[in-house]
């Protein structure tokens, strides 16, 4: 798109940018420092893997077992649950400790485990004298499985993308990389932009979410249980986030002059062909992995774990609700990558990579994007998942094919914690 002359903002516009940088600043620095706070999933998703590893156990023949599960998959599982404090540790975990330590027995409580097969071995395995007895060879079965794909899927995927990558930095070596296209996309200022990320996607919608999204959730989910309740929560609240924004966009992008518009619209959504839409999506997921697992092992080994995961993925762990799994799904790999790219893929980073430039624009922008989460433990993996998101955006031209990445990358990350 050929740079246009930046038309000059009205001084109360330039205003009103500063303040809303200055209180959007605000909000995420404190939001950042208040995550500190917040437990990471990292625990919970370790403790659920050491329960599945137990449970497959007998599913896995007894020479592979100190390869793929480690030496006593049931000391690793009472060790972890030792190192809760009682203050923290639920009652099922309560009960798997006892009984792990030998000091439970079954009880009349077993046959309410029926949906808890881990939980029923153990009960069985305190009033058995045959052990082996207690063993339901269709859920260890199961659990073999969901272990398996839980393992190799991010080891095939990161496997993938690294060849990938070697052949990108090859391709670059050998000057054989195809061009990007011109950036295109709306004529907007970086003041609009202030206004659009800073006042409506940041500081709007933290006045919004209280005053409009909780009582409506209150409303709204008066007779529902948990964990329908909390998942209901999660989209209303994410439709009233989203809402300032979309609507400051739309008036954004109607005062631009139509005949100026380039093929494709302003936002450059261009959904066909589709076909190769997938294709970019699919690749740069791959490549996009790798990196992103890298980052956060090594943030794991410098820093350690800071917490401040995103509430969500502790929704969707501790959740086996369908209708709670599929609206928690929706708002993850639907309405987020839609609301999401489109502020930060479609507006933001093409106006700034006019005016800064492609590689800075896609930094900064991934920056704001990992910003955007609220999550100390997370800013660095996800600022490097912005950067692939953004990359994809300019490589391809168009925004679909990072819509479709970001779904991709959610539902995936979705579907290990329901194997979980």
């Amino acid at each position: 798109m050929p740079s246009s002359p930046q038309p000059v903002s009205p001084r109360w516009k330039g205003l009103l940018a500063a303040l809303s940088l200055a209180l959007a600043g605000f909000i995420w620095l404190s939001g950042l420092m208040d995550s500190l706070s917040r437990p990471s999933v990292a625990p919970a998703l370790s403790l659920q893997q050491q329960e599945l590893t137990l449970l497959a156990e007998p599913a896995v023949p007894p020479p592979l077992r100190g390869a793929l599960l480690g030496e006593s998959p049931r000391d690793a599982l009472l060790k972890a649950l030792e190192g809760i404090s009682p203050e923290e540790r639920n009652e099922r975990q309560q009960q798997m400790l006892l009984l792990l330590q030998g000091q439970g027995s079954a009880s009349a409580e077993l046959d309410r485990q029926g949906d808890d097969p881990l939980l029923q071995q153990l009960h069985c395995e305190a009033g058995a004298s045959d052990p082996t007895l207690c063993i339901d060879a269709a859920a260890a079965g199961q659990a073999a499985f969901r272990l398996a794909v839980s393992t190799v899927l991010p080891l095939v995927t990161a496997l993938l993308g690294g060849l990938l990558l070697l052949g990108q930095a090859w391709r670059l070596l050998r000057g054989r990389l195809m061009a990007w296209p011109d950036v295109q996309g709306p004529e907007l200022t970086l003041v609009d932009m202030a206004l659009l990320v800073a006042g409506g996607f940041v500081v709007i919608s933290a006045v919004g979410v209280p005053l409009v999204a909780f009582p409506l959730v209150g409303a709204l989910t008066a007779g529902l249980g948990s964990p329908r309740r909390e998942a209901v929560s999660v989209v209303i609240n994410y439709g009233v986030m989203a809402l300032p924004s979309l609507l400051i966009l739309w008036r954004q992008l109607r005062s631009l002059p139509r005949e100026r518009a380039p093929l494709g619209g302003w936002m450059q959504w261009r959904v066909r062909p589709l076909l190769s839409a997938l294709r970019d999506a699919l690749a740069s997921w791959l490549m996009v992995t790798p990196v992103v697992m890298l980052t956060g092992w090594l943030l794991m080994r410098l820093v350690g774990d800071p917490g401040g995961s995103n509430p969500l993925l502790e929704l969707v762990l501790g959740s086996r609700d369908p209708l709670a799994l599929a609206l928690l799904a929706l708002t993850a790999v639907v309405l987020a990558p839609l609301f999401e790219e489109t502020i930060f893929r479609g507006a933001l980073l093409p106006v700034l990579a006019t005016r800064l430039g492609p590689l800075p624009g896609v930094l900064l922008s991934g920056l704001l994007f990992a910003m955007a989460h609220i999550s100390v433990g997370e800013l660095a993996p996800l600022t490097v998942l912005g950067v692939g998101l953004g990359l994809v955006r300019l490589r391809s031209g168009r925004l679909w094919p990072s819509v479709l990445m970001h779904g991709l990358w959610n539902a995936v990350t979705f579907l290990n914690l329901l194997l979980l």
